[in-house]
């Protein structure tokens, strides 16, 4: 059997708050290996027919592809938004070791 395929997850969130519960949990059940969040990220989009602009933290999330469908049930259980950023992003090349690393700690 082949190793799992190496994810990063984007995953934007209102608030400090929500970002902190949201890494915590995903690293906490083995959903990720590390979370990283990036405050002061300001998105623009279109809701509900209107144009907004608001600042949001990115949550760079590593995972396998095997963890992805657990992982996405989770965001979308705890996530405030009624529509959720979630984009996984195959990973195709890194440091061997890490990459290792990932797939131990995203393992059931």
């Amino acid at each position: 059997m082949s190793d799992p395929a190496i994810l990063l997850c984007l995953c934007t969130c209102p608030d400090a708050a929500s970002a902190q519960k949201l890494a915590e949990t995903l690293v906490g059940e083995r959903l990720a290996a590390c979370v990283n969040r990036l405050p002061g990220v300001l998105s623009t989009y279109r809701w509900q027919g209107e144009v907004n602009t608001d600042n949001e933290e990115l949550l760079l999330i590593k995972t396998t592809a095997d963890r992805l469908p657990a992982l996405e049930r989770r965001v979308l259980e705890l996530h405030p938004y009624e529509v959720p950023e979630l984009i996984a992003v195959p990973v195709a090349d890194g440091h061997a070791a890490y990459l290792d690393w990932v797939r131990e700690h995203s393992r059931d």
